[in-house]
């Protein structure tokens, strides 16, 4: 009789703005599927309907949904705190989690989430947050809201996804920059979720098997610092608007920061 299967850690995956949690996953669906065959990933939609026109109209079906707005400074935020609030909730009632992965106003918001947790400001009865995967994600420019979240480099392993046609390229940058020894994957595309070639699915296989063997040998240990620096190739797509069009094969960049 064969004994219990070992539990899978968790990742919460939240969406960019006006799209959906279906939308995210289908993106992530051109990852092979090594990357995450250790972890179960949940797809939420966000708190409150699109309030204007989606990007992918046209190429996937509604409804579409965004996480809170902005203004065109992105320096004032509107129905955040409540988006925050439901967001905690949802992790102690479906979690725990063990990492997030977020594209654009997905990732800028599970890296917040992180940088919070870790200055005790939220998510307090919840482990600590291991690790984000970023993609197209950046700081929030509220300084009241920066001297918290990015007061101290955070601690969590975390990888960015970093396009070099991507209108967020600059700020996806600063957002590395708060965490400790992130890994940034520098790829040539636009605002997009890219695709990976044989190299970078193994690296991305490599580190994510790295976090599940470190939760097997200490789980309340901090996630280990990267101490490799690697070069790969991936397969770009277009941007979301093209998404379904495969982009031609073009090199980017792997790297790990001290």
């Amino acid at each position: 009789m064969e004994g219990p299967k070992e539990k899978k850690l968790k990742i919460l995956c939240l969406h960019g703005f006006r799209t959906s949690g279906a939308f995210l996953k289908k993106q992530i669906s051109k990852w092979d599927p090594s990357i995450f065959e250790e972890f179960d990933t949940v797809f939420p939609d966000g708190l409150f309907p699109a309030g204007g026109k989606s990007d992918i109209e046209g190429i996937f079906p509604a409804p579409f949904f965004e996480w809170f707005q902005f203004d065109k400074d992105f320096t004032e935020y509107t129905n955040l705190d409540e988006c925050i609030s439901h967001l905690c909730n949802y992790m102690k009632i479906n979690g725990p989690f063990d990492g997030l992965l977020g594209f654009s106003q997905g990732a800028t918001l599970s890296a917040l989430l992180i940088g919070y947790q870790a200055q005790g400001k939220v998510l307090k009865d919840h482990p600590p947050i291991k690790f984000l995967i970023s993609i197209s994600g950046s700081k929030f420019r509220d300084p009241k809201i920066c001297d918290v979240a990015y007061k101290d480099p955070i601690k969590a392993k975390s990888v960015h996804f970093i396009g070099e046609k991507d209108w967020l390229k600059i700020p996806s940058e600063e957002l590395a920059a708060a965490f400790d020894s992130p890994l940034i994957l520098r790829h040539p595309q636009g605002h997009t979720v890219p695709r990976l070639d044989e190299n970078a699915v193994k690296l991305l296989a490599e580190w994510t098997k790295s976090i599940v063997q470190d939760t097997i040998t200490n789980p309340t240990c901090d996630a280990e610092k990267s101490e490799t620096e690697q070069t790969s190739t991936g397969k770009g797509s277009a941007d979301t608007k093209e998404m379904a069009t495969d982009a031609t094969d073009r090199p980017y960049a792997v790297t790990v920061t001290a």
